[in-house]
């Protein structure tokens, strides 16, 4: 396991960690796959019976994959490439047979919302930050089951809103449109209260939460099966994204052409 991602035991509840606080816990293709990896062996393991994903520090829980993954695309098929590693990666974590819990601190954006998304319960300090801004910053687009998991849990006013605005959901909000069911003051009451929920759900009769689990699953699964493969190959074949990548990397704002 990289010391990018931490996974430690603790009695019957597994806790993982984001841990590149220096670069809000942004992720790399190993970090996503070691997460993909803990929730998959969940199945046959047993070793836990409730997961905690947190972000090292208190700044973020994750703030998307880390933009140096996307150097070397050169074309819309490295786009479609990605999203289908994407949605491999969460449907596993989606698929994990014991409850998934996010403890969010900070900002919570593009790939580490989609992480979010998928856990099961998601608790947060007031001072989180939802969203994907991908209109301001990459120009790029989301996968047709990312759209689909943003629309069943906010609807989809809200996703187009979050998505044409590029404005992240405070806490206050989350709260508000059932984003998160709890709002803490910091990092050390979100830790507690994540232990605690953990240990309540862990308590609880494990077929029936996995029952309720994949019900849900495929029920919201239904909304994802169009393809959109050629406009995830626009998005990412466009002079737009290969623009938005060297305004990120150069930190200034990104001059838009729409082609």
């Amino acid at each position: 396991m990289t010391q990018e991602l931490l996974y430690d035991k603790r009695g019957e509840i597994g806790w993982i960690t984001f841990n590149r606080p220096q670069a809000r816990n942004a992720l790399t293709f190993a970090m996503y796959e070691g997460l993909a990896e803990i929730c998959g062996r969940m199945a046959q393991s047993k070793e836990v019976k409730a997961l905690v994903v947190t972000g090292a520090g208190d700044k973020a829980f994750a703030a998307g994959t880390d933009i140096a993954q996307f150097k070397a695309f050169k074309d819309g098929e490295d786009g479609i490439a990605y999203e289908r590693k994407m949605d491999r990666i969460l449907d596993t974590i989606e698929r994990c047979p014991v409850p998934t819990i996010a403890a969010v601190a900070g900002y919570c954006t593009g790939g580490g919302a989609a992480i979010a998304a998928v856990c099961d319960l998601r608790i947060a300090t007031t001072d989180a930050q939802f969203g994907f801004p991908i209109a301001r910053t990459l120009g790029n687009c989301l996968s047709m089951a990312n759209y689909a998991r943003l629309a069943a849990l906010i609807g989809p006013q809200r996703t187009k809103e979050a998505i044409f605005l590029a404005k992240l959901i405070d806490g206050p909000t989350a709260l508000s449109i059932g984003l998160v069911s709890e709002l803490l003051p910091d990092v050390a009451a979100l830790q507690a209260r994540a232990d605690t929920v953990a240990r309540t759900v862990a308590g609880h009769a494990p077929i029936t939460l996995q029952v309720t689990k994949e019900a849900l699953r495929r029920l919201q699964a239904r909304l994802g099966d169009d393809n959109i493969d050629d406009f995830i190959r626009l998005a990412y074949a466009s002079d737009d994204f290969r623009e938005g990548m060297a305004a990120f990397l150069g930190k200034r704002v990104p001059k838009w052409s729409g082609t």
